[in-house]
C-alpha cells in the first residue's frame, strides 16, 4: 500500500508538473520574443522625428549614432532616391535594397538574429526604412535561466508529493501492519496482544475493535477455564460425602479401595480446580425479577449437612429461615456458596465442632452468617485470594471466591472475621436493592446509607448469635 500510494502520488504530480510547466515555459520564450522586438521597434521609432525634419546625411548620422544601442552597429538607415536627390544609406545593411520596399513593420530573419524593419513616411512618395538588428542571444535572453527554475519547481515538487506520499503511506500502513501483527500474536496464543489506538480514523476503530475483540476473547478464556474450576470445585461437596461414608465402612479390602478411590478421585478434582485457577472470574448480576428464597435454599441445605453433621457429634444452630428471605441471586449460585462454606467447616474443623448458620433480611440487604467453633482463619486476606487456599491437602481456595463472587454480583461483599463461637466467621453481605447497585459511584449517600444499614445489621447478629 505504502508503494503504491507514492507511484500514484508521483504520477499524478509529474502530470500535473508537466500540464503546466510546458506551456508556462513557452509562454516565457514568447514573452522573451516579444520584448526584444519591443524595444527594437522602440529604438527604431525614436528616429523617426528626425527622418521628417531632414534628409540630410551629416544630420541623419549623428542622430543614428545617438538613438543606436547595445554593442556594435546594430541599427542603419535607408532614405530612397527621390526628386533627383541619390538615396541615402548609414550603418550596416543586413537586408538587401530590393527587401525594403515595404509599408509595414516587418521582421527579417538574417545569419546571427532577426531585423527589425520600421518603415517611416517623409513624404506622400518618398517612404524611409530604419533597420534594428537583434541578435538571437537577446531574443533568448532569460529563458534559459526561467525553463532551469521551472524545472526545479517542478522537481522539488515531485520530490515533495512523494515525500508527503511516503508519509502518509507509513502512518497508513504502520497501524495496519501493527494490526497484523497482534492478530498473529493472539492467535499464537499470547493473550496480552493489543494494538496502539491511533493513525487514520478507519483504522484506529480497527485497532479499537480488535482491542475489544481482544477483550472478549482473553473474557471468554477465562470465564471457561473458571467455569471448569467451579464446576469442579462444586463436586467437592458429593466427595466429602463419600469420603465421610467411606470412613464409616470399617475395615477390609473393599473399604480401603473405596477410600484410596475417592482419595484418587478428590485428587484429580484438586488437579482440574489448580489448573484453571488463574482465571479472572466474572459474575454477572442476576437481572430484574431473578432470584430466590434463601430460606428455603438454607433450609434444604441443612437439612442435608444436618445428616453429617450428627453422625460427626456436631452442634448445628439455624435461625432466620422462618420467613422467606428474597435475594437477586441464581437457585444454583447460592446453593453452591452455601455448600463451599459448609464444606469448608466439615474439611477443615475437627469432628463435634459446633457451627451456625444465621439469616437477617434488612431494608435493602440481606446478611448471611456461617459461623464455627474450630480453630479460625490465620490469615483472612490470602483466604479470600482466588487459587491461593490454605496449603493443606483439599483446599484449592476457589470456595470463598464463589461465595465472594455471588455478593459482589449483587453488590455486596465478603468479610471474615472470628464469631462469638471461637472460631471463623463468614459474613456475606447481599444487596437486594438493585437501585442501589446502579448508582453511580460517587453517590455519597448510597454508600452511607448501605453502610448505616450493615451496622445494624451486624449489631443485631452481634446480640442474638448464640447456640441452644
Amino acid at each position: 500500500m505504502r508503494w503504491a500510494l507514492v507511484k500514484v502520488c508521483l504520477a499524478v504530480t509529474t502530470m500535473v508538473v508537466v500540464a503546466f510547466a510546458v506551456p508556462l515555459g513557452l509562454v516565457i520564450k514568447e514573452m522573451a520574443r516579444d520584448r526584444a522586438f519591443s524595444n527594437a521597434e522602440r529604438t527604431a521609432v525614436a528616429i523617426g522625428p528626425t527622418l521628417s525634419i531632414t534628409t540630410d546625411r551629416d544630420q541623419l548620422a549623428r542622430a543614428l549614432a545617438t538613438a543606436q544601442t547595445g554593442d556594435g552597429d546594430r541599427m542603419s538607415v535607408y532614405v530612397p532616391a527621390a526628386d533627383g536627390n541619390p538615396a541615402i544609406r548609414l550603418g550596416e545593411q543586413r537586408v538587401d535594397a530590393d527587401d525594403l520596399d515595404i509599408r509595414r513593420a516587418t521582421v527579417v530573419d538574417v545569419p546571427g538574429g532577426s531585423v527589425w524593419l520600421q518603415p517611416i513616411a517623409i513624404s506622400t512618395v518618398k517612404i524611409a526604412v530604419v533597420e534594428v538588428f537583434v541578435p538571437e542571444a537577446e531574443v533568448t535572453n532569460g529563458v534559459t535561466t526561467a525553463w532551469v527554475v521551472l524545472a526545479g519547481v517542478g522537481i522539488a515538487l515531485v520530490i515533495g508529493s512523494v515525500a508527503v506520499a511516503d508519509r502518509l503511506g507509513v502512518r497508513m500502513v504502520q497501524p495496519a501492519q501493527r494490526l497484523v501483527g497482534a492478530a498473529h500474536e493472539l492467535g499464537e496464543g499470547r493473550l496480552g496482544a493489543r494494538v496502539p489506538e491511533d493513525g487514520p480514523t478507519e483504522l484506529r476503530l480497527a485497532a479499537v475493535a480488535f482491542n475489544s475483540m481482544a477483550d472478549q476473547v482473553v473474557q471468554l478464556l477465562a470465564n471457561e477455564r473458571e467455569l471448569a474450576a467451579d464446576l469442579s470445585h462444586r463436586l467437592r461437596t458429593p466427595l466429602t460425602v463419600l469420603r465421610l461414608n467411606a470412613a464409616s465402612l470399617g475395615d477390609g479390602p473393599a473399604a480401603e479401595q473405596t477410600r484410596v478411590a475417592v482419595e484418587q478421585l478428590e485428587r484429580e478434582v484438586d488437579t482440574i480446580i489448580r489448573t484453571a485457577r488463574d482465571a479472572k472470574p466474572q459474575t454477572a448480576a442476576a437481572g430484574p425479577g431473578a432470584g430466590c428464597d434463601a430460606a428455603e435454599v438454607i433450609r434444604e441445605r441443612m437439612d442435608f449437612w444436618s445428616a453429617l453433621a450428627e453422625d460427626e457429634g456436631r452442634k448445628v444452630r439455624v435461625a432466620g429461615i422462618d420467613r422467606p428471605v428474597r435475594i437477586p441471586v441464581v437457585r444454583g449460585e447460592l446453593v453452591a456458596a452455601l455448600d463451599a462454606l459448609l464444606g469448608n467447616v466439615f474439611r477443615h474443623t475437627p469432628e463435634g465442632t459446633a457451627f451456625a448458620v444465621d439469616v437477617h433480611s434488612g431494608e435493602d440487604a440481606v446478611i448471611v452468617l456461617v459461623s464455627d467453633a474450630g480453630p479460625g482463619i490465620l490469615d483472612p486476606e490470602a483466604a479470600m485470594a482466588r487459587g491461593r487456599g490454605s496449603g493443606s491437602d483439599g483446599s484449592t481456595g476457589l470456595g470463598l471466591d464463589i461465595v465472594r463472587r455471588l455478593a459482589e454480583s449483587t453488590g455486596g461483599d465478603v468479610r471474615i472475621g472470628s464469631s462469638v463461637l471461637g472460631g471463623t466467621e463468614v459474613r456475606i453481605w447481599v444487596q437486594t436493592d438493585q437501585r442501589a447497585t446502579r448508582a453511580p459511584a460517587g453517590t455519597r449517600r448510597g454508600r452511607g446509607h448501605r453502610s448505616r444499614e450493615r451496622k445494624g445489621l451486624v449489631s443485631t447478629f452481634n446480640r442474638s448469635r448464640s447456640l441452644p
